[in-house]
């Protein structure tokens, strides 16, 4: 069995045929997926279909680019979107400094407000980075200070130095189609090293489709061609990898064990 720890199940390209997505999925040999929210307007539906579905989890939370949008959210409402059965997990949050998107200031008020709920539920915070290493890691270690939380870097693609600076931390990775691509060379060598406890393997579907379905929307059942190559990258078998993000996936999001 795998997992894919981020999708997007309620985007175009995959809610238009849902059902058939998750089939597929399912044919695959995924066994569970977890569906982030981006924003306060996709709650609802990010839950309801995790509550319609015994497969599917849910996240709530705020991705960097829509931080202007939600300078008001509070953590009593983060927190209260938490306590739904089936929401396991804090996020998209982080910073993204590559696009802009929202000022610098206000996302990183938000990212350190999702780490605070996170501390609280001890759900884990699913966090996006790009371009903003120096201050991302600057943020988890001074929140870490203030006490420990989960955590995890999805999408995995920053330097080798960022991601042993969180696996100091205590944070887990999970890394996306990306690693398959031709020009990601030095992902590839990272992906190699992390230790095996602390990796997970991802579509953030409908983006990021693996070799060798680049060009098409991505979907969770694609999670199988990147857990292949992770492992051939590390010498494994791929049932042993599979095993391996499977157990890690539901030891980092305990309610979903639960």
């Amino acid at each position: 069995m795998l997992v894919d720890s981020h999708c997007h199940l309620e985007y175009e390209g995959l809610v238009e045929d849902q059902a058939a997505v998750l089939d597929r999925a399912r044919g695959a040999g995924v066994g569970a997926m977890l569906n982030i929210s981006t924003k306060r307007s996709e709650w609802k539906q990010v839950v309801a279909t995790a509550n319609r579905e015994p497969d599917v989890f849910a996240s709530v939370g705020i991705h960097p680019h829509n931080a202007d949008d939600h300078v008001d959210l509070t953590e009593d409402e983060l927190l209260e979107a938490t306590g739904d059965p089936r929401v396991i997990g804090i996020g998209e949050t982080g910073l993204d400094y590559y696009y802009d998107h929202s000022d610098r200031e206000v996302q990183q008020r938000l990212f350190r407000r999702h780490i605070a709920v996170a501390r609280k539920t001890r759900l884990p915070i699913i966090i996006h980075t790009r371009d903003a290493e120096e201050d991302t890691l600057a943020i988890l270690a001074e929140e870490m200070e203030k006490g420990a939380f989960p955590a995890l870097i999805h999408c995995f693609t920053a330097s080798a130095e960022f991601g042993e600076a969180v696996l100091d931390l205590g944070l887990s990775v999970s890394l996306s189609g990306i690693v398959t691509f031709k020009n990601a060379k030095d992902l590839q060598e990272f992906a190699r090293t992390v230790p095996a406890d602390r990796l997970l393997v991802e579509t953030d579907s409908p983006f990021l489709a693996p070799v060798p379905h680049r060009g098409k929307p991505c979907e969770p059942a694609f999670v199988s061609d990147t857990a292949r190559f992770v492992a051939e990258l590390r010498g494994v078998d791929p049932a042993q990898l599979a095993e391996a993000t499977t157990s890690n996936f539901y030891a980092l999001f305990a309610k979903a064990a639960a």
